[in-house]
Protein backbone atom coordinates (compact mmCIF):
# COMPACT_ATOMS: atom_id res chain seq x y z
CA UNK A 1 0.00 0.00 0.00
CA UNK A 2 1.63 3.47 -0.76
CA UNK A 3 0.57 6.54 0.91
CA UNK A 4 0.21 10.60 -0.57
CA UNK A 5 1.12 13.40 2.01
CA UNK A 6 -1.07 16.30 1.06
CA UNK A 7 -2.57 19.55 2.15
CA UNK A 8 -4.69 20.26 -0.33
CA UNK A 9 -5.98 18.02 -3.68
CA UNK A 10 -7.84 20.29 -6.05
CA UNK A 11 -8.62 19.82 -9.87
CA UNK A 12 -6.86 20.97 -13.10
CA UNK A 13 -7.53 24.00 -14.53
CA UNK A 14 -10.45 23.46 -16.52
CA UNK A 15 -12.00 20.97 -14.76
CA UNK A 16 -14.60 21.24 -11.64
CA UNK A 17 -15.14 17.17 -11.37
CA UNK A 18 -12.78 15.32 -9.42
CA UNK A 19 -12.90 11.44 -8.75
CA UNK A 20 -11.73 9.37 -5.86
CA UNK A 21 -11.34 5.78 -6.40
CA UNK A 22 -11.71 4.07 -9.75
CA UNK A 23 -14.42 2.01 -10.92
CA UNK A 24 -12.56 -0.88 -8.30
CA UNK A 25 -13.30 1.14 -5.56
CA UNK A 26 -15.60 -0.20 -3.16
CA UNK A 27 -15.08 1.36 0.00
CA UNK A 28 -13.38 5.32 1.29
CA UNK A 29 -12.63 5.06 4.46
CA UNK A 30 -11.85 7.87 6.85
CA UNK A 31 -10.02 7.95 10.12
CA UNK A 32 -11.95 7.47 13.18
CA UNK A 33 -13.51 10.59 14.34
CA UNK A 34 -12.62 12.39 10.84
CA UNK A 35 -15.24 14.96 10.00
CA UNK A 36 -16.70 15.79 6.21
CA UNK A 37 -17.41 18.99 5.36
CA UNK A 38 -19.38 20.99 3.03
CA UNK A 39 -22.00 18.45 2.46
CA UNK A 40 -25.69 19.62 1.68
CA UNK A 41 -27.78 19.75 4.55
CA UNK A 42 -31.23 18.33 5.21
CA UNK A 43 -32.66 22.22 6.08
CA UNK A 44 -34.91 24.10 6.41
CA UNK A 45 -36.17 21.71 8.73
CA UNK A 46 -38.43 22.28 11.88
CA UNK A 47 -40.57 19.51 14.22
CA UNK A 48 -43.23 21.36 16.37
CA UNK A 49 -45.97 19.99 18.83
CA UNK A 50 -49.16 20.88 20.08
CA UNK A 51 -48.60 22.68 23.45
CA UNK A 52 -52.30 21.84 24.74
CA UNK A 53 -55.86 20.45 23.88
CA UNK A 54 -57.35 22.52 20.70
CA UNK A 55 -61.02 21.96 19.90
CA UNK A 56 -62.03 22.01 16.34
CA UNK A 57 -65.55 21.32 15.01
CA UNK A 58 -67.11 18.33 14.77
CA UNK A 59 -66.35 16.30 11.16
CA UNK A 60 -64.63 19.80 9.66
CA UNK A 61 -61.16 19.87 8.84
CA UNK A 62 -59.26 22.74 11.26
CA UNK A 63 -55.82 24.19 10.77
CA UNK A 64 -54.04 22.68 14.06
CA UNK A 65 -52.17 25.50 16.15
CA UNK A 66 -48.85 23.67 16.49
CA UNK A 67 -47.10 26.36 18.48
CA UNK A 68 -43.97 24.52 20.73
CA UNK A 69 -41.35 24.51 18.56
CA UNK A 70 -38.91 21.91 19.45
CA UNK A 71 -36.45 23.01 16.95
CA UNK A 72 -36.25 25.25 13.54
CA UNK A 73 -32.85 25.57 11.49
CA UNK A 74 -34.09 28.52 9.97
CA UNK A 75 -36.65 30.16 11.24
CA UNK A 76 -39.45 29.12 8.48
CA UNK A 77 -41.90 27.74 10.46
CA UNK A 78 -44.21 30.06 11.85
CA UNK A 79 -45.61 29.23 15.53
CA UNK A 80 -47.84 32.05 16.54
CA UNK A 81 -49.92 33.11 13.85
CA UNK A 82 -50.34 31.21 11.21
CA UNK A 83 -48.99 27.81 12.06
CA UNK A 84 -47.38 27.10 9.09
CA UNK A 85 -43.65 26.23 7.15
CA UNK A 86 -42.61 28.38 4.44
CA UNK A 87 -39.04 26.96 3.47
CA UNK A 88 -36.72 29.37 2.17
CA UNK A 89 -34.82 27.53 0.03
CA UNK A 90 -36.45 25.86 -3.38
CA UNK A 91 -36.74 22.07 -3.48
CA UNK A 92 -38.67 18.66 -2.13
CA UNK A 93 -39.56 18.26 1.47
CA UNK A 94 -40.77 15.76 3.38
CA UNK A 95 -43.69 16.35 4.98
CA UNK A 96 -45.52 14.95 8.29
CA UNK A 97 -47.85 15.24 10.42
CA UNK A 98 -49.78 13.22 13.25
CA UNK A 99 -53.03 14.00 15.13
CA UNK A 100 -53.98 12.61 17.84
CA UNK A 101 -57.93 12.86 18.54
CA UNK A 102 -59.75 13.00 21.94
CA UNK A 103 -63.55 12.19 22.37
CA UNK A 104 -66.12 10.95 24.34
CA UNK A 105 -65.47 7.16 25.11
CA UNK A 106 -67.46 5.04 22.60
CA UNK A 107 -68.60 8.11 20.51
CA UNK A 108 -65.52 8.36 17.33
CA UNK A 109 -67.04 7.66 14.39
CA UNK A 110 -63.10 8.61 12.79
CA UNK A 111 -60.21 10.89 13.07
CA UNK A 112 -57.47 11.98 10.39
CA UNK A 113 -55.17 14.16 9.41
CA UNK A 114 -54.19 15.77 6.60
CA UNK A 115 -51.49 17.90 5.06
CA UNK A 116 -52.29 21.19 2.83
CA UNK A 117 -50.10 22.97 0.41
CA UNK A 118 -50.79 26.67 0.02
CA UNK A 119 -54.43 26.30 1.45
CA UNK A 120 -55.28 22.88 -1.09
CA UNK A 121 -55.13 19.64 0.80
CA UNK A 122 -52.35 17.44 -0.83
CA UNK A 123 -52.75 13.91 1.51
CA UNK A 124 -55.16 12.97 4.02
CA UNK A 125 -55.13 9.82 6.28
CA UNK A 126 -57.94 8.50 8.45
CA UNK A 127 -59.09 5.91 10.76
CA UNK A 128 -62.77 5.08 10.05
CA UNK A 129 -64.78 3.36 13.55
CA UNK A 130 -67.79 3.71 12.45
CA UNK A 131 -68.69 -0.35 12.13
CA UNK A 132 -67.32 -0.29 15.49
CA UNK A 133 -67.47 3.28 17.45
CA UNK A 134 -63.89 4.13 19.35
CA UNK A 135 -62.74 4.61 22.05
CA UNK A 136 -61.73 8.57 23.55
CA UNK A 137 -58.76 8.80 20.89
CA UNK A 138 -56.35 7.76 18.03
CA UNK A 139 -53.79 9.10 16.46
CA UNK A 140 -53.37 9.34 12.74
CA UNK A 141 -50.68 10.26 10.81
CA UNK A 142 -49.93 11.52 7.30
CA UNK A 143 -46.79 12.48 5.32
CA UNK A 144 -45.97 13.71 1.66
CA UNK A 145 -43.05 15.04 -0.27
CA UNK A 146 -43.76 18.37 -1.73
CA UNK A 147 -42.30 20.49 -3.97
CA UNK A 148 -41.80 24.25 -2.53
CA UNK A 149 -40.39 27.26 -4.25
CA UNK A 150 -38.73 28.55 -1.84
CA UNK A 151 -40.09 32.08 -1.44
CA UNK A 152 -44.18 31.73 -1.17
CA UNK A 153 -45.23 28.19 -0.94
CA UNK A 154 -46.21 27.08 2.46
CA UNK A 155 -47.43 23.60 4.05
CA UNK A 156 -50.02 23.48 7.39
CA UNK A 157 -51.02 20.47 9.23
CA UNK A 158 -55.27 20.34 9.47
CA UNK A 159 -56.81 17.57 12.08
CA UNK A 160 -60.83 16.58 11.74
CA UNK A 161 -62.71 14.07 13.54
CA UNK A 162 -66.56 12.86 13.69
CA UNK A 163 -68.01 11.88 16.64
CA UNK A 164 -71.19 10.98 17.57
CA UNK A 165 -71.77 12.54 21.03
CA UNK A 166 -69.25 14.57 23.27
CA UNK A 167 -66.08 16.33 22.76
CA UNK A 168 -64.38 17.53 19.71
CA UNK A 169 -60.63 17.59 20.63
CA UNK A 170 -57.45 17.33 19.18
CA UNK A 171 -54.89 16.10 21.85
CA UNK A 172 -51.79 18.27 22.87
CA UNK A 173 -49.57 18.70 25.95
CA UNK A 174 -46.16 17.27 27.25
CA UNK A 175 -45.68 14.16 25.96
CA UNK A 176 -46.05 15.60 21.71
CA UNK A 177 -48.64 13.51 20.95
CA UNK A 178 -49.77 16.07 17.97
CA UNK A 179 -46.83 17.25 15.66
CA UNK A 180 -45.90 18.42 12.80
CA UNK A 181 -42.59 19.01 10.70
CA UNK A 182 -40.61 18.68 7.46
CA UNK A 183 -37.20 18.60 6.13
CA UNK A 184 -35.31 19.09 2.81
CA UNK A 185 -34.60 16.22 1.40
CA UNK A 186 -30.58 16.62 0.35
CA UNK A 187 -30.27 15.55 -3.78
CA UNK A 188 -33.91 15.94 -4.71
Amino acid sequence: MSKILVDTIDTRSGTSNMTIGSSNTSQITLKSGATLTNFPANTPAFHATLSSTQTITNNTFTKLQIDNEIYDTDGCYDNSTNYRFTPTTAGKYFVYGCSMTGGSSGELDFSGSALYKNGSQQTEHFTDFRNNRGGSSNFTFTSIIMDMNGSSDYAELYGRMKVNAGNVNIQGGTNGQTYFGAYKIIGA
